[in-house]
């Protein structure tokens, strides 16, 4: 029966101090977070206890019991549920959630409102104990171990915490807050109450408070509320999702989502649905209004909670959820699957199969549902701002979409927003740009670059400004990947003004046309020796009419691998294929004139090339010639 103390992991004793001092916005927050904890633990015993259920031991009835002593200034949250054994309480104790503990430190800014949105997303609701405990004390023993393996962990919120090991014979954890002075309004069942009611009355175990009765003072003189022995289930003590929608207020499903969600900050839509038919099951949707840090982490466990009959049986269902779609929060509870199902069950399982695609249609219909909100006149300015705060937020993740899921890819073209040369805000649809599209003019046109900067300033767009043609600006990592897939939209084919030969067809006058056709020819020495200057650099050289004010520019083949698509590869360690861009010089510009007959020749077409890949954002192979290239001229 050792004691021991340990020190807290660094990261931890940084986010104590930011806790003591009001991280949380709302200091009632702390009941909430400790009655979530309570109710994931009798969840994990329930699903353990489907292979062993020796570990309900004698209690099989699982609950959640809040109490408190005005005396001691204690305040005690205890659930039968699996429990802790004295290494558990070390490791979950001691450390912030695993995962993420750098990330979340290094997001918080001593804004207490912001940071108060992330804490709840790493798991470390426990130490929101603290905004109104000077110290914690914490007792538990883990299901299926001897009484003789209790734990008590305790700590006042410094640099460390005592573990010992204690006698206990139930099982599950009680967490005791010392109150501090300033807190002893949690001293009062009328307070308790209205608090759970307000945050966990959505939780579907029976949260029980001891009864108070009024008792008559001597003589009946006066009076007051006391304390009974007996307890009462003081929440609805039903799932949330089994409830009519009409029995659900809109600010507890606003409630349960930030419990699920692990956010502060409401979502910005929901969907609560039964669905009947071959396949029976519950759905409860959430789409958050903030991205989480780890959005692009594509190899994390991310999906909603999975139920079967009301039974918890995973945190992270990613089979019931397409990857595009993994910002997506929630709950299903089907009512076909076995209680025994596993994580390779689940990707076998044709019932699995039918509640994802239910599921991603739900899902895209908020999305539209938002969409349609940005143009209804009638909709408030909140319910008009919502799609493009969403946008914002998930809009780069929905792209991968158009390559994971065929079945939607027109649902989701519809969804795409972007910036354009008409508007640098990303909110211009496909079906805007349709409906603007000038007469005669056959194709969508679109460029990719690294930044909003590089792509209304690429030299690719001067004949398409020239002519008042909308060209679509996409800066998002994933656009060059994900356009692949989508190669029209309504019919009208989407075509990259920096992929192959420009051809503006009936938006080109014949005068324009002849007079292309002339500068090709008349410059048809002048390409040869610039091909062969450039061989190693330049697939080929040729006459373009896209430039107007610039000397050249890059492109591809229409086949071809994009230079910026080649660079992310090249950035993200991937072997890419040996390419060469296209060179195209601009014959009515005075540099390329200057070219005939010029003693400086090979360095002015080397400087040729090089501007035109800095123009798109690319480096040159040798940046020192360069600048000898360009010193030596300027000489």
């Amino acid at each position: 029966m050792s004691k021991q103390t340990l020190s807290f992991q660094a990261e931890v004793a940084q986010l104590l101090h930011l806790v003591t001092h009001s991280l949380y916005s709302n200091q009632e927050i702390f009941l909430r977070e400790l009655i979530s904890n309570a109710s994931d633990a009798c969840d994990k015993l329930r699903f353990e206890a489907l292979n062993n259920n020796a570990l309900y031991e004698d209690a099989p009835n699982l609950e959640v019991r809040v109490s408190y002593d005005k005396d001691a200034k204690t305040l005690t949250i205890s659930d039968n549920g699996i429990g802790l054994s004295q290494q558990e309480a070390i490791d979950n104790l001691g450390t912030i959630a695993k995962s993420g503990t750098r990330d979340f430190m290094s997001k918080l800014s001593g804004d207490q409102k912001s940071d108060a949105q992330l804490i709840g997303q790493f798991g470390v609701g426990f130490y929101s104990g603290f905004i109104v405990a000077e110290k914690i004390t914490v007792e538990s023993r883990r299901a299926g171990l001897p009484a003789s393996e209790g734990v008590r962990w305790v700590s006042g919120g410094t640099g460390d915490f005592e573990v010992e090991v204690i006698e206990r014979a139930q099982r599950g954890t009680s967490v005791t807050l010392h109150l501090r002075d300033d807190a002893t309004e949690y001293l009062s069942t009328w307070k308790l109450k209205s608090v759970i009611a307000k945050y966990s009355d959505h939780i579907s175990l029976p949260i029980l408070m001891r009864k108070e009765e009024w008792k008559e003072g001597e003589d009946n003189q006066g009076g007051e509320m006391v304390v009974t022995d007996e307890w009462e289930t003081v929440n609805q003590a039903s799932a949330l999702w089994t409830r009519p929608k009409k029995d659900v207020t809109d600010e507890q499903y606003i409630e349960f989502y930030k419990t699920v969600g692990h956010d502060f900050e409401a979502p910005l839509a929901w969907s609560h649905n039964r669905v009947e038919g071959s396949t029976e099951y519950t759905q409860l949707l959430y789409v958050p209004a903030r991205a989480p840090m780890d959005l692009w982490n594509r190899d994390k466990k991310a999906g909603v909670k999975l139920y079967v009959k009301r039974v918890f049986i995973m945190d992270d269902a990613e089979a019931l959820m397409p990857v595009y779609l993994r910002f997506v929060k929630g709950v299903i509870d089907s009512a076909d699957l076995p209680l025994n199902v596993s994580r390779e069950l689940l990707q076998e399982s044709r019932d699995v199969r039918a509640i994802r695609e239910g599921s991603t249609k739900r899902v895209l219909s908020m999305l539209e549902d938002m969409a349609k909100a940005e143009k209804d006149e009638g909709a408030s300015a909140d319910d008009k701002a919502k799609y493009a705060k969403f946008y914002a937020a998930f809009g780069a993740v929905l792209k991968e979409g158009l390559a994971e899921d065929s079945a939607n890819r027109e649902r989701l073209a519809k969804l795409l927003r972007f910036a354009s040369t008409s508007s640098d805000a990303a909110n211009v649809s496909l079906a805007d740009y349709k409906a603007r599209m000038k007469d005669g003019q056959d194709a969508i046109y679109y460029i990719t670059a690294d930044t909003l900067a590089a792509a209304k300033n690429s030299p690719q767009l001067e004949v398409f400004r020239k002519k008042g043609i909308e060209v679509l600006l996409m800066t998002d990592r994933v656009d060059e990947w994900a356009l692949n897939y989508l190669t029209e939209f309504d019919g009208t084919p989407l075509q990259s003004v920096a992929r192959g030969a420009v051809d503006l067809g009936k938006l080109q006058d014949e005068a324009e046309k002849k007079a292309a056709e002339d500068a090709a020819e008349a410059f048809k020495p002048l390409l040869a020796k610039l091909k062969e200057a450039l061989k190693d650099k330049a697939q080929d050289v040729r006459v373009t009419t896209r430039l107007v004010d610039s000397p050249a520019c890059l492109v591809v083949a229409d086949d071809g691998m994009s230079t910026q698509l080649a660079r992310m590869l090249k950035q993200a360690g991937q072997d890419v294929p040996m390419t060469k861009p296209i060179l195209e010089v601009n014959a009515d510009h005075a540099l390329v004139k200057k070219l005939d007959g010029s003693v400086h020749f090979n360095d002015l077409a080397h400087i040729l090339f090089d501007q035109a890949l800095l123009a798109e954002g690319g480096m040159p192979e040798d940046p020192a010639a360069y600048v000898r290239r360009v010193n030596a001229l300027l000489l």
